[in-house]
């Protein structure tokens, strides 16, 4: 194996690179079928998830600039699917909630990733999947913790 462990493309970044890249591809595809790009459909699912949220922690904890993030948001609000209203504490602070129409598009798009995924990971055993999962939790704690809904996931206890 050594001179293959030595090509560029054995390599674990490289691989994780190519997956990454595949499946981006993939999903930007599935995505685009219900008029929404990764980075609405990021805003809408993040929104679902913690309703209040704020354009700039989607940002963060998506890996998305915060000018991309806005103008997404942008979009989705000007579609009636997000709405914004004033932070309680923070006039600086825009809080971001769903809309009725939005939820339903965020659940149609949360199924077609989740079979997107389910594509990607067939060729898997169920404890391999297990071990995967846990790897990847375990590096984005360590890469980008903000992307970690929950201080459990990011190791921090």
């Amino acid at each position: 194996m050594g001179r293959l462990a030595a090509h560029p493309s054995t390599r674990m970044g490289y691989l994780a690179w190519q997956v990454v890249h595949v499946m981006g591809t993939r999903l930007e595809r599935v995505l685009r079928s219900l008029n929404l790009t990764a980075a609405q459909h990021n805003a809408l699912q993040h929104v679902v998830w913690t309703p209040g949220i704020s354009a700039a922690e989607i940002a963060r904890r998506t890996g998305f600039t915060p000018q991309s993030m806005g103008a997404a948001v942008n979009a989705l609000v000007d579609r009636g699917l997000l709405a914004r209203r004033e932070h309680p504490s923070s006039r600086r602070t825009v809080q971001l909630t769903i809309t009725d129409s939005g939820t339903k598009l965020a659940e149609r798009a949360r199924g077609v990733v989740e079979r997107l995924d389910e594509e990607a990971l067939a060729v898997l055993a169920p404890g391999e999947r297990a071990v995967v999962h846990t790897l990847l939790l375990r590096m984005l704690a360590e890469l980008n913790p903000d992307a970690l809904p929950t201080k459990d996931l990011r190791g921090t206890g």
